[in-house]
């Protein structure tokens, strides 16, 4: 057990939520600030993406003893549905039999995290605005607004679980040798929505994540507990089929009987949902160094924005949770080398998940209504189903492993480059399940 101090964590989110309860549980007076107002008093503004849990964040949650709370909220994944524009649907499996990512509304999540960490002693302070924070002995710097009167507030430490435009994370860019980027995508979203039907069930298989893949744009689906489905429509900001295009009634309605033909009969409320609903940015930020001595702490977004397409900002999060426990115990009070350690460790994973999300939106936007990338992943489900120990595919490793993302990502390539040349072989779309491809896999693995 370490020695207990007084800790501040700035940000109410997942994460920072998560991290207090941790923290908490080890005898600290944990505080969490957060600018805006209770999220449990307030609703959603149409601007939120589903999120999924795997098995990183099931590790971070099963250690604290809250899995079983949080899955009860949640609907299990195990597939991928994809939606053709030619009105055809097929299923892709995620992973083995049993194996499935869950899908949960992140306003609910937060509202249940924030009541667990209460419960735990965590206190909360709403429409607290920290403006600065001094990294030399963590003290907070708060008021009513930037320029005007501050409170200090004096910390043991502090963490900046604040997002990806982090005020703690600000303060400590202005330090020498920091590194820092920011990056928008082109692609913005917009949230829809699918209701439930009278009776309160699914309007389509609740069991799968909905792909509407169009190349450079797609629609997204995940299943809510009271039948409706949360959906996201990503697609450029400008050019063709992109939102500066749909900027009335018509060219929205012709624009979804287009591409998306299938969706008349299951989102009624389209034209209500577009209009009201803000067209949202995805920001992806790296930065480091994410520690200050042994005071001030970044973790999660604040650390390392990911853009959402693996379903992985939230897991990472959590997994940096995981990864500071483990130092912990192993540190216990030498906080200087449980923050270097941590920064380390995290670094090259935190860029590994970004590369992977940034490049799985080509995957689920064009490739999964591609052939050739459709009998890749059949190819490579048949083969590590033979050879378990031999194979697993990238997204397994990712979503069903602890495998460092690093590693994971390497791995991944070195996979990729082999299964390129098994497609090139004769007649592969009829003898993909032979012992012919078996053998060419294991002798490229040699």
């Amino acid at each position: 057990m370490q020695t207990p101090q007084k800790i501040a964590v700035v940000g109410s989110g997942l994460v920072g939520t998560l991290l207090a309860i941790y923290l908490k549980k080890l005898g600290h007076t944990v505080h969490v600030y957060d600018r805006s107002p209770d999220i449990r008093n307030v609703e959603f503004s149409g601007r939120s993406i589903n999120l999924v849990m795997s098995n990183r964040g099931w590790k971070t949650l099963e250690d604290i003893g809250l899995d079983d709370e949080i899955r009860s909220i949640g609907i299990p994944v195990d597939k991928r549905g994809i939606h053709l524009q030619d009105g055809s649907y097929i299923t892709q499996n995620y992973g083995k039999e049993g194996e499935a990512i869950f899908s949960l509304s992140r306003g609910i999540l937060n509202r249940k995290m924030i009541d667990l960490a209460e419960k735990s002693g965590v206190e909360f302070f709403f429409n607290q605005k920290i403006w600065d924070v001094t990294l030399s002995n963590a003290t907070l710097h708060t008021g009513e607004t930037e320029r005007g009167e501050w409170t200090e507030i004096k910390f043991d430490k502090v963490f900046g679980a604040d997002g990806a435009f982090s005020r703690i994370r600000h303060k400590m860019q202005r330090q020498s040798m920091f590194d820092y980027s920011q990056e928008f995508m082109k692609i913005g979203y917009k949230e829809l929505h699918i209701p439930a039907n009278p009776d309160g069930s699914h309007k389509i298989d609740k069991n799968s994540l909905h792909i509407w893949p169009r190349g450079e744009f797609m629609l997204m689906g995940l299943s809510n507990l009271d039948g409706s489905f949360t959906c996201t429509l990503f697609m450029p900001f400008k050019g063709e089929n992109s939102f500066e295009q749909l900027q009335d009634e018509k060219s929205l309605v012709d624009f979804f009987a287009t591409y998306f033909p299938d969706t008349a009969a299951v989102i009624p409320d389209l034209v209500e949902d577009f209009f009201k609903n803000p067209t949202s940015y995805l920001v992806k930020m790296k930065c480091y160094p994410w520690t200050y001595e042994d005071k001030v702490a970044l973790i999660g977004d604040a650390a390392h924005a990911v853009v959402p397409f693996y379903g992985q900002g939230m897991n990472a999060g959590f997994e940096d949770i995981t990864i500071l426990s483990e130092l912990i115990s192993q540190y216990g009070d030498d906080w200087h080398t449980i923050f270097s350690e941590y920064q380390k460790s995290r670094k090259p994973n935190a860029d590994a998940i970004a590369e992977l999300a940034e490049r799985n939106f080509n995957e689920m936007s064009a490739k999964t209504a591609d052939e050739n990338f459709l009998l890749q992943k059949k190819i490579e489900k048949w083969f590590s189903d033979k050879h378990p120990d031999k194979w697993m595919p990238l997204y397994s490793r990712v979503t069903f492993s602890l495998q460092p993302y690093a590693e994971a990502l390497a791995i991944g390539e070195y996979q990729n480059e082999i299964m390129q040349k098994v497609l090139e072989m004769d007649n592969i779309a009829v003898i993909w399940d032979s012992k012919d491809v078996e053998d060419k896999i294991l002798e490229l693995l040699i």
